[in-house]
């Protein structure tokens, strides 16, 4: 999510399965180890405080799957705009809905390549302007297979000019109209360009099949996923039951439940109450107290999430490169993570990715330097600049980060007035309005927050960078076939947002979650928007 936002074992589709010596896509690097990581809830009130020991792999005294039950699951979301419509998908409950209902061509696997889903092979063309992908044996939860219809019907939707779904920027490069489907199980996609990572271009975060011709997707949802549609209450909760038919296998839960609890406080204490059995997003400080009790468990997923603020650069002040500059020379990055993560987390240095390919990892570390701050915003007459910070509690550490920046840039002669936005609605609020605001990713390739928030016709455009010669950039790496060539195409684009891009990026996060003592297989070391994450047909109760 937001910006929103799993492989269990290699297997048969794993990276030593039917692919063979298929691309392996984009890699993350380094720090993937595991550690050892209200509305539908009401008020709910603290008990059994007797804490947790922090989980280690999914193999830790898991044992033997057992079949059976009910596992709730408390996620933030979206009030009663929610939707199931898994192409408007951004929130991470949207996303972890989602997957419980749909399936994907490819996903995300662990080190952010990307790995077969509905698709069982995909081979290029020579000139990489064409793929062909062949999909596995699956049906739809009303007993009809996925087709390639069915997949360029998706596609297609998602496509729609007049539309402004998630994956659109993703989909881009395909020609969807000289795009056809071979036969019933084969699709063959034509490029606009020669595309060398097509393959994530399928995984890409938003970018469900669909049974062609479906619109009833919160009454009667007909996905391929591991579970069934039961029934769904916006911005309160939403219940699945398993598919038995599913194409990996049943889950062996017999019912899952997603509950919104958009406090933190109310998802910890439905945990600790035993009012659910998972607990998704908790804050460093809940972890801390609660580790090493016994009464739950934490499992936190090393530096998953991005952390930082937004600078719209189409308008003032931060139309202006050197007040952008000056921003990110006031950022005190250590003071950020140690205050607002309490400690839990790295620092950033302006660019998404941290340990992903193609990260530019030469740059040097920027620190603060409140002097060529207040020299910067001089030679741009805002010396004293009031500017207001969006936030809002919607994600752990935003108030808190704010009020940290706001108290750093007082040093340097800027007032930032807080203002402190509503969780249902604010990254929809965020996108468009306002100037400076709280924002967060979790894990995606660097190619895919390139597509998705940096060019021109991106549709999480957070920041408005609209440049057309970057997206001229970002479209020579995409076709650059030679891999080396290809990452110094990028380091070109990160070294420009790294001087004058939006993004003001201080930290990358653990990303913490809470289950119950009885819960197992639960993944340690997927990234949130990777498969691994939220994968509830791969999670029973002992």
């Amino acid at each position: 999510m937001n910006d929103v936002p799993d492989i269990s074992s290699d297997g048969p589709d794993g990276p030593d399965g039917p692919f063979g010596p298929r691309r392996a896509g984009l890699r993350r690097r380094g720090f993937l180890a595991a550690a050892g990581g209200a509305a539908g809830l009401g008020a709910l009130a603290l008990t059994g405080c007797a804490g947790s020991g922090t989980a280690g792999g999914p193999a830790e005294a898991d044992g033997k799957p057992r079949r059976g039950g009910r596992l709730r699951a408390a996620f933030a979301g979206g009030g009663a705009s929610e939707t199931l419509d898994p192409h408007l998908a951004n929130l991470f409950a949207d996303a972890a809905r989602a997957k419980a209902l749909f399936d994907k061509l490819a996903d995300y696997g662990p080190d952010l390549s990307a790995q077969p889903r509905l698709a069982s092979a995909w081979e290029p063309g020579a000139g990489l302007d064409r793929w062909r992908v062949t999909l596995r044996e699956a049906d739809f939860h009303d007993g009809k297979p996925v087709t390639a219809q069915d997949v360029l019907y998706s596609y297609r939707r998602i496509a729609d000019p007049a539309k402004a779904f998630r994956a659109k920027a993703s989909l881009e490069p395909i020609d969807l109209t000289r795009s056809r489907a071979v036969d019933r199980r084969t699709i063959e996609f034509v490029l606009k360009r020669p595309t060398a990572e097509f393959p994530n271009v399928l995984a890409a975060f938003g970018a469900y099949i669909v049974p062609e011709g479906l619109k009833a997707f919160d009454t009667e949802p007909v996905g391929s996923g591991p579970f069934r549609f039961v029934s769904f209450a916006p911005g309160k909760s939403a219940v699945f039951r398993r598919n038995d038919a599913y194409w990996e296998g049943a889950p062996h839960l017999d019912e899952l439940e997603f509950v919104v609890a958009n406090e933190e406080s109310a998802r910890a204490n439905a945990l600790l109450g035993g009012q659910v059995e998972y607990a998704h997003e908790l804050n460093p400080a809940t972890a801390r107290a609660h580790e090493d009790r016994g009464q739950i468990r934490i499992v936190r997923l090393r530096n998953s999430a991005m952390q930082g603020f937004v600078m719209k650069t189409d308008r003032p002040p931060f139309d202006d490169r050197r007040v952008r500059e000056a921003f990110f020379l006031i950022a005190d990055r250590k003071e950020l993570v140690d205050g607002a993560l309490s400690g839990a987390g790295e620092i950033g240095n302006d660019l998404f990715g941290k340990g992903y390919e193609y990260y530019d990892d030469s740059l040097p570390q920027r620190e603060q330097d409140l002097g060529r701050a207040r020299t910067l915003l001089k030679q741009a007459g805002a010396e004293h600049l009031e500017v207001t910070l969006d936030t809002s509690p919607v994600a752990a550490g935003f108030t808190e980060a704010a009020a940290i920046f706001r108290d750093q840039a007082a040093a340097a002669g800027v007032t930032v007035r807080i203002r402190t936005g509503s969780k249902d609605s604010y990254w929809q609020d965020i996108l468009d309005s306002g100037t400076l605001a709280s924002y967060r990713s979790g894990a995606m390739p660097i190619e895919s927050h390139i597509s998705q928030r940096l060019l021109t016709d991106s549709t999480t455009n957070a920041t408005h960078w609209r440049h057309k010669d970057f997206d001229a950039l970002y479209q020579q790496a995409q076709s650059t076939k030679d891999a080396k060539d290809r990452a110094a195409v990028y380091a070109r684009m990160q070294r420009r947002l790294h001087t004058e891009g939006g993004f003001l990026i201080w930290g990358f996060a653990d990303w913490i979650l809470g289950t119950a003592r009885n819960v197992r297989g639960v993944e340690h070391q997927a990234p949130a928007n990777s498969l691994g994450w939220a994968r509830f047909d791969k999670v029973w109760l002992a």
